[in-house]
């Protein structure tokens, strides 16, 4: 495809090779053709509080929250019915497209999240870690890129959503340890 392509070292974090070669559930929520970033972080915690952790960003993002919470602190205590999510419910990105049950869930990018970046999904799951007992595992799937789009807008919003990816990940594998006395 010709335009600019994302830099490699923008298109993955904390990875296995596998992981950034499979299909993940965000995947199944944009036309083919496109691209996919993976991060991924093990957690000293069970799976299962990984998962509790998960379904918190339906209450708040948890990375930079001056940033991306203008300015709240993401609740560092659990928040009661936050794990009963509905398919539609607005969390992070846009609606709640699919609920992996136990597991996570994708969500896809609302109207104005399509209008600048085009069809968008993000994954989050709560798996089995790799020298941990849990690992939270993200995918943000990018539909093909727009006939008049060079890849600029794409290179910009991998390098962002890898800060911001990066600083809510461990924000969650901490308060999973946290919370299960782990590490």
């Amino acid at each position: 495809m010709s335009g600019l392509q994302i830099p490699h070292r923008l298109v993955a974090w904390g990875t296995t090779r596998a992981e950034r070669d499979a299909r993940h559930p965000a995947d199944r929520h944009v036309p083919a053709g496109g691209e996919h970033l993976v991060r991924a972080i093990d957690v000293d915690a069970d799976p299962a509080v990984v998962y509790r952790w998960l379904v918190q960003l339906s209450v708040a993002p948890y990375s930079y929250d001056l940033i991306d919470n203008l300015g709240r602190r993401s609740p560092r205590t659990l928040t009661p019915g936050a794990d009963d999510l509905r398919l539609g419910q607005h969390v992070l990105i846009g609606p709640l497209v699919e609920i992996l049950p136990g597991r996570g869930f994708v969500t896809a990018a609302g109207p104005t999240g399509q209008r600048l970046f085009g069809d968008i999904a993000m994954s989050y799951e709560a798996v089995p870690g790799i020298s941990t007992p849990g690992r939270i595992r993200v995918c943000l799937a990018l539909g093909p890129r727009r006939r008049h789009s060079l890849g600029v807008w794409r290179t910009v919003l991998a390098a962002g959503d890898l800060v911001m990816m990066r600083k809510q990940l461990h924000t969650l594998r901490d308060l999973a340890q946290r919370t299960s006395g782990g590490a």
